[in-house]
């Protein structure tokens, strides 16, 4: 009858980042984005950016596959260790949870390759 749609969780996180903590921070979320988005199926966007007018400031765009994408991305080892490791440098932080108006542009946007368990 149809295409299937999937259900994408899309969210945006808020992220308010202690000055003195701050080189220290965006080196583990640059670790962990990376990470998830290399090695994770199911996670199509961990897109951290910093905003230009407000230092120490972060948003993440997070899109995951569907909501199990989700649960297995945060029982990851480089979710856990973003998490334990950042605890302490984050003022505040608030999930925004998203709905996309064309969820059709998200494949044509975020294109990975297939990089899950592609050892040479």
């Amino acid at each position: 009858m149809g295409e299937k749609k999937q259900i994408h969780l899309v969210r945006i996180a808020e992220i308010d980042v202690i000055p003195e903590y701050w080189e220290d921070y965006k080196e583990i979320v640059l670790y962990g984005a990376r990470e998830s988005v290399e090695k994770e199926e199911g996670v199509i966007s961990i897109f951290p950016m910093e905003i230009q007018a407000e230092k120490h400031k972060i948003r993440i765009l997070e899109i995951y596959r569907d909501q199990k994408a989700y649960e297995d991305h945060i029982k990851s080892k480089h979710f856990q260790h973003y998490k334990t490791s950042t605890l302490k440098m984050i003022k505040d932080l608030k999930l925004v949870d998203m709905n996309a108006l064309d969820v059709g542009l998200i494949k044509k946007i975020f294109i990975k390759e297939n990089v899950v368990n592609n050892d040479k």
